[in-house]
């Protein structure tokens, strides 16, 4: 039930996402590109704190039911407000949904898997929202293609509102959770960042960066390749990263996470390098293959070492910290990407360079990490 649920949230407000640049563009915003995802990823990553904090004290459904439900809410308010500043609020409000559920999602599945089987339940949980990813733009390029972009609103919000049906329906894992009060919400300073995840925090945030990267330029990218529906890159590289999740998740907890990040962010420096001289949609879609694999690898071994490093009593901050370098990483890519290319297509090469330099850096600090962080594996906890 719950991979159902995440399948739905994930395709909820990433089906819009292939026809966003063109809709900003009608709306006469074609200078903030940049700002379509790294707006939504600022706020999610604003809220990340708060939404680590309730989900250790009144529980995990509550935290992921309010995310999807603002997925809801604000996919019905794209087609009323249709000012380019009312669009890019929009997108800051819209963030708060993954500042939330995947926060609620990730403890959700630490609370209910026994340690030695983390890196194989994260892959599998990481498996259905990947699918969601996949199916979300590929169905929101043909709605946008064949009805416009109004109904493609509105059917974000029907698939939120199905996800919300989905998690009322499960039973809260946390022990004793508080009712909702004004305290929750005040935040003291080590409250906001868990230290003990700093390392895998920043090895996600290196890698990151290219995802800004692609969600932000690709739609212009494979208009300039002649590339109709927008939304394939999209579903080529979330579907190469379906199958390997689990394999990923089962290596890791058999031979540690950190040799599984080091194939992981050495095959994102090279598909970041191959979709920088794609001439031709074949070699564009090879790059998103080989991309796909590595953020199929990335995300489930990211979560697992994440959650290996976490106490119990902090596991929503810890996830959640964990989440804000998720955030701060595409935000930081998405900016610096639209940015850089500034609608110029001479500078498609140097927009997806960056992203493997990134990818390259993340790869080296792997090596720097002490001796027990390199070779933890779960017979090591137990």
């Amino acid at each position: 039930m719950l991979c159902l649920s995440s399948f739905l949230f994930f395709a909820s407000f990433n089906m819009i996402i292939p026809e966003l640049p063109a809709y900003l563009t009608s709306l006469g915003g074609e200078d903030y590109k940049g700002l379509i995802i790294s707006l939504f990823t600022l706020t999610a990553g604003l809220s990340r704190p708060f939404s680590g904090k309730l989900a250790d004290k009144i529980g995990r459904i509550p935290v992921m039911v309010f995310g999807a439900g603002i997925c809801f809410v604000v996919s019905l308010m794209y087609p009323v407000i249709t000012s380019v500043a009312g669009f890019l609020l929009l997108r800051f409000v819209h963030g708060f949904s993954t500042g939330f559920t995947p926060t609620g999602v990730s403890a959700y599945v630490a609370d209910i898997v026994p340690f030695n089987r983390r890196g194989e339940a994260m892959g599998l949980q990481s498996l259905f929202g990947s699918m969601g990813m996949a199916a979300g733009p590929a169905l929101g390029g043909y709605i946008g293609q064949i009805w416009g972009i109004e109904p493609l609103f509105y059917a974000s919000a029907f698939t939120a509102i199905l996800s919300i049906l989905v998690i009322i329906r499960l039973k809260e894992t946390m022990q004793d959770p508080e009712k909702m009060s004004r305290k929750h919400l005040r935040l003291h300073r080590h409250e906001i960042i868990e230290k003990r995840v700093l390392q895998p925090s920043l090895v996600l945030l290196l890698t990151v960066f290219s995802f800004g990267t692609v969600l932000t330029i690709i739609p212009d990218y494979s208009e300039y390749l002649g590339i109709q529906n927008k939304g394939l890159f999209f579903a080529v590289f979330t579907l190469s990263s379906l199958g390997i999740r689990i394999i990923a998740g089962k290596t890791s907890d058999k031979y540690g996470r950190i040799p599984v990040m080091k194939v992981a962010t050495l095959s994102m420096a090279i598909a970041m390098v191959l979709i920088a001289f794609a001439q031709s949609k074949t070699m564009l879609m090879l790059g998103g293959v080989i991309f796909g694999c590595s953020v199929g690898m990335n995300s489930p071994t990211i979560s697992a070492w994440t959650i290996d490093l976490s106490l119990d009593a902090y596991r929503g901050r810890a996830l959640a910290t964990m989440y804000i370098a998720l955030e701060a990483g595409i935000g930081i890519g998405a900016l610096i990407s639209g940015w850089v290319f500034a609608n110029k297509a001479e500078n498609f090469p140097l927009v997806f360079s960056l992203g493997a330099i990134t990818a390259i850096i993340a790869f080296f600090y792997l090596f720097l990490l002490p001796k027990e962080q390199r070779f933890l594996v779960p017979e090591d906890k137990e």
